[in-house]
């Protein structure tokens, strides 16, 4: 196993930081921004975000066996094609906010169309890019090392975004992603390169099916599913929530961001001590608990109370850093254990990416038109509405993440300390 360097980490990790800083201005900034800005209805968008994204999610694992056959043929072709989604990714995002249209109906379809072709992009340059961390191998520290340099360099990028709308604009934020797509793409040219077998090239077409074969990954993917919808529906409602809800200032709305991404980075270094003490699913369990804690006392806030809010957003972010770190060290492990590893990354982080994208949907394609029907507009301040938008936004989120905490502990660990055991 080779040694992990700093400048190997920063090398690999640096296209995180791109591929995050668009994923959090059109998972969060992009609804609000249609909705307010521009009289979208709630129903209305959500209907295409879920369109968008369940469709998203359909091509990943196509994508993933694509690149499985990339990966057979050479380093370079995946570098060659990495440079092609990264230009089409800035163009889809650019089109998206500085639309060309700007009434509600033709621009539900602009965006319908535009988000369709930047989430294609997106998805093929994230898959290819976990599928070379994955394929690296290592101990579990290691891999979670990989992850780590990845998702907080990540973190790093979704800290910017966070403040960058508000402080410089939208235009300086599309300069930005550019520039970082560029930069992120040079120095994964210059990462550790991994081990690609010559099995690669003969595997079945079935292959694409071949991580469900594997009831390790089942049994990971139901918990990833359960934790993953439970933190994208706060990520999707978050700005409503601290616009109504704590009514506070757009300026504390930036700091609460950047509170939670920030600390969320932070506590990659924390994270990977817990791995090295408790394990992997002992640590993500504890994440877990710990965010279960902070959105709890997110429940009892309410107007004035926004100060406070900072507080759950750094114990959160906190919480963050383990779903980050976490479950793809775990995938990564998975793989390895299953003689999968060289030969099929791109189809296990298809399906993965496919959850990700499921979880994503779920949350923007439901919770919005829900808030809708339960009585919940943007800009509504009244105790019925803001009770509304408090179960969806705290209480939801707690349920699921409990859910996954029970079936972590029933289908992961509890093997998992069978086996150790003498």
């Amino acid at each position: 196993m080779r040694h992990w360097r700093a400048s190997d980490g920063l090398h690999y990790g640096l296209l995180g930081l791109p591929l995050a800083f668009c994923a959090l201005p059109l998972y969060v900034l992009m609804p609000n921004l249609y909705a307010r800005e521009w009289g979208v209805s709630l129903t209305a968008l959500g209907a295409v975000l879920l369109g968008a994204r369940l469709l998203d999610a359909v091509i990943d694992p196509i994508l993933g066996r694509m690149i499985d056959g990339l990966y057979a043929k050479s380093l370079r072709t995946v570098l060659r094609m990495g440079a092609v989604a990264a230009m089409v990714l800035g163009l889809g995002f650019s089109a998206l906010f500085m639309p060309l249209v700007k009434e509600p109906a033709p621009l539900l379809w602009w965006a319908g169309f535009w988000l369709i072709v930047t989430y294609a992009a997106y998805s093929a340059l994230s898959v290819a890019h976990q599928a070379w961390g994955a394929m690296l191998g290592g101990n579990a520290l290691y891999r979670s090392r990989v992850v780590a340099w990845r998702e907080g360099l990540g973190l790093a990028g979704v800290l910017i975004a966070a403040v960058t709308p508000a402080l410089l604009g939208i235009p300086v934020m599309l300069a930005m992603l550019l520039l970082g797509l560029a930069v992120g793409w040079w120095a994964w040219g210059r990462a550790p390169q991994p081990e690609v077998k010559t099995e690669r090239l003969h595997l079945p077409q079935g292959s694409l099916w071949q991580p469900w074969r594997n009831p390790h990954f089942r049994r990971l993917l139901l918990v990833y599913l359960l934790n993953g919808i439970a933190s994208a529906i706060p990520a999707t409602l978050v700005l409503f929530f601290v616009q109504d809800r704590l009514q506070a200032s757009q300026a504390m709305q930036s700091a609460a961001l950047a509170v939670y991404f920030a600390c969320g980075a932070l506590s990659m270094p924390m994270w990977l001590r817990v791995v090295t003490h408790l394990g992997l699913a002992n640590a993500w369990r504890a994440g877990m608990v710990l965010s279960i804690a902070a959105f709890i006392g997110a429940s009892q806030l309410g107007a004035g109370d926004a100060p406070w809010f900072l507080l759950v957003c750094a114990l959160s972010g906190a919480a963050l850093g383990s779903d980050l770190a976490v479950p793809g060290a775990l995938l990564a492990g998975i793989i390895h254990d299953a003689g999968d590893c060289g030969r099929a990354e791109g189809a296990y982080f298809g399906w993965w990416n496919f959850a990700t994208k499921l979880n994503l949907a779920l949350a923007a394609g439901l919770a919005l038109p829900l808030l809708g029907w339960l009585g919940y507009a943007p800009g509504a301040r009244d105790e019925q509405a803001t009770a509304v938008l408090v179960s969806a936004y705290c209480l939801l989120p707690c349920a699921l993440k409990a859910v996954a905490v029970v079936v972590l502990q029933i289908f992961i660990i509890q093997p998992h300390q069978k086996t150790a055991t003498p």
